[in-house]
């Protein structure tokens, strides 16, 4: 696969990483788009979602300085000439806990179900079944849930809560963005508490999965992974930059508009998936 097909792959991971639609599913399905028309692979995908999380660290630069500065500061608050308190339940300190928290549920399944990750999870049957049933599952959260709770509401029990969620988007077709939101939106957060926090709480996930990936890479070199260093390093630096811009429009945009068209789309694209593999017209694998 070549530098042309590593950009657009780019594209695609920085438009839909943020938006709950799966952005490793529509890599899956990009890939046999392509001419080459073959999968990018496991390894390919969470590499490349290091750029969309350098996109995180940029756009929530402020929030994410001042917890982890909060975080670390808080165990030696207080101590000597000129010290300042910071306590246990500041809310920065506290969401820096219930990051950690949250992530600890992906980082054990991650690592334990690395080979049906890398396997059975991409079969195409399961993208497709996994798109409708948690696109319908987040229509109904969003409609029902209710509205008024905001980021600094956030407990220890929604934390982990949000982070089995999480846990979930290791199957390609879920959604990182989607199943967290979706549980926020279900605990009753707004909009832009629930997708802050989904945000946040993706950033050690993720590079955790990313920098694993690369090093893995390195170590154990794939002869037959599609892409190369090069290409994977393009289709990164692509997706940090069309990443930004779509989280910027995300976060404008539900303001004051539902996740309904995007229920809408994950539908119509995991049927119009069944329909082609039951026809024969693409295969599973």
């Amino acid at each position: 696969m070549g530098i042309i097909e590593a950009i657009i792959l780019g594209l695609v991971q920085g438009l839909t990483e943020f938006l709950p639609i799966s952005s490793s599913a529509h890599l899956r399905i990009a890939g046999l788009l392509l001419p080459s028309a073959v999968d990018p692979g496991a390894t390919f995908t969470a590499i490349s979602q290091l750029g969309t999380e350098l996109a995180v660290l940029l756009y929530f630069w402020k929030d994410i300085t001042r917890i982890i500065g909060k975080w670390f500061r808080h165990f030696g608050s207080g101590r000597g000439r000129g010290a300042v308190q910071i306590e246990k339940n500041d809310p920065d300190v506290r969401m820096g806990w219930l990051i950690i928290i949250g992530t600890i549920p992906i980082v054990i399944v991650g690592y334990f179900l690395q080979d049906t990750i890398r396997g059975a999870f991409r079969s195409l049957w399961i993208i497709a079944i996994v798109l409708i049933v948690f696109g319908i599952i987040l229509g109904i959260a969003d409609a029902l849930g209710r509205k008024e709770k905001k980021l600094t509401d956030l407990t220890y029990r929604d934390g982990i809560l949000y982070g089995l969620a999480q846990m979930l988007a290791l199957v390609p077709g879920v959604s990182r963005s989607g199943a967290t939101t979706t549980m926020g939106r279900a605990l009753g957060y707004s909009r832009p508490a629930a997708a802050q926090y989904a945000f946040l709480l993706a950033v050690p996930a993720v590079f955790g999965s990313g920098l694993f990936e690369l090093v893995h890479s390195i170590r154990t070199p794939d002869v037959g992974a599609p892409f190369g260093y090069l290409e994977t390093a393009i289709a990164t630096v692509v997706a940090f930059g069309v990443g930004y811009v779509v989280i910027s429009f995300l976060m404008n945009y539900i303001k004051t508009r539902s996740f309904l068209p995007f229920v809408i789309y994950r539908i119509a694209l995991g049927s119009t998936l069944i329909v082609l593999l039951a026809t024969g017209v693409i295969q599973a694998t």
